[in-house]
């Protein structure tokens, strides 16, 4: 594979990603679903020469000349995508080129990032300069918060000393991001006729809860991502008009900050609400990069904000420093007649390669 260290090269290797990713949206790869776009995937790698490895629907790969003793950066996107909704009037499976957009499902979220970092991964792959090991991973069932995706990846990883996870964020720098916790609850009282002064009413009681978790605010409030938020976004209760309902149940959205672990949460909530409570998960995690780190400031220089995201994503799934960045507008993502634009593509694979060069290389 030849060094790709001048613009010619990178633009050559730039169409090679755009021409994979109208491959990857002809391709359907909904959550679970993503066997054939893996398979394209590993294609352009064995057309790469570049080994890699695979478990379920995840495939990943190291730089030419790995070493264990240095430390090494996770690059990671994701090929799955959410169903196409009834408002798309394009085909979501047709990689339409308009002008510089290109339509289709994935395009935006995650398809654009994810070959700009394998853009990004091919520039590096066999320079022996390289200060970091560097691994790719393009991952699944990240529309799903699934358990066969980036997390089961992560343990046949080296250490991981920073990442990059693509998400649409218009090459700007998320150097935080909220966690979600989604939490059950179980508001029980006592049946009884509803025409006489009989039970307890569960409805009551969960209301009572509501307008603590809508009014209740954490103290500590996160420079980046600000306060936690909660908020009731499911309730079910009763079976007919005249019984008094012993049982009401919701669910409540929080989403997390690095101020709280969600085992803290957990234990705020149930001091203040007399409802039962039942963690989904505990998994997604708030995760953050230090504004200090390498890799944010070389962003900064190139004129980009730093910015706390409110959405979740994989990097809730790693325990080190990570950095979400990409191109495409978070905006598009999971809409109709979804898109990215090429000219993003082509900034987003120079930018990420020019940050990079100040952290990995001599």
């Amino acid at each position: 594979m030849s060094s790709l260290t001048d613009s010619e090269n990178i633009q050559k290797l730039t169409q090679e990603v755009i021409s994979l990713l109208k491959k990857l949206i002809e391709t359907p790869s909904f959550s679970k679903e993503e066997e054939q776009t893996a398979a394209l995937i590993q294609d352009f790698f064995r057309q790469k020469e570049i080994s890699f490895q695979t478990k379920k629907n995840n495939v990943w790969a190291y730089n030419k000349y790995f070493d264990a003793t240095k430390p090494t950066v996770l690059l990671n996107s994701h090929h799955d995508t959410v169903k196409p909704n009834k408002s798309w009037t394009l085909d979501p499976f047709q990689a339409l080129v308009e002008d510089d957009k290109l339509f289709g499902l994935g395009s935006n979220d995650a398809g654009g990032c994810l070959v700009s970092l394998i853009a990004t991964f091919c520039h590096f792959y066999d320079r022996e300069d390289l200060t970091y090991n560097i691994v790719i991973a393009a991952t699944a069932e990240e529309e799903i918060s699934g358990k066969e995706g980036l997390e089961i990846v992560v343990p046949e990883l080296p250490e991981i000393s920073f990442a990059i996870v693509g998400e649409p964020t218009e090459m700007h720098l998320a150097v935080a991001e909220k966690g979600l916790l989604v939490l059950d609850c179980t508001a029980k009282g006592k049946s009884g006729h509803a025409a006489r002064e009989e039970g307890d009413n569960a409805i009551y009681k969960a209301i009572q809860d509501i307008e603590w978790i809508r009014n209740y605010k954490f103290p500590k409030v996160s420079p980046t991502l600000g306060p936690i938020k909660m908020s009731v976004t499911i309730i079910n209760a009763g079976t007919q008009h005249n019984v008094v309902p012993d049982s009401c149940v919701f669910t409540i959205d929080v989403r997390a900050t690095d101020q709280y672990t969600l085992e803290e949460i957990i234990e705020v909530i149930q001091e203040n609400i007399q409802s039962e409570i039942s963690a989904r998960s505990i998994r997604l995690r708030p995760s953050s990069i230090p504004m200090e780190h390498p890799i944010v400031q070389a962003g900064l220089k190139r004129g980009r904000t730093a910015y706390g995201s409110p959405t979740t994503s994989d990097q809730a799934l790693l325990d080190c420093s990570s950095l979400k960045m990409g191109p495409g507008h978070s905006e598009r993502s999971h809409t109709a007649n979804e898109f990215i634009y090429l000219h993003e593509i082509e900034a987003g694979i120079l930018q990420y390669i020019s940050m990079l060069e100040e952290v990995v290389t001599m």
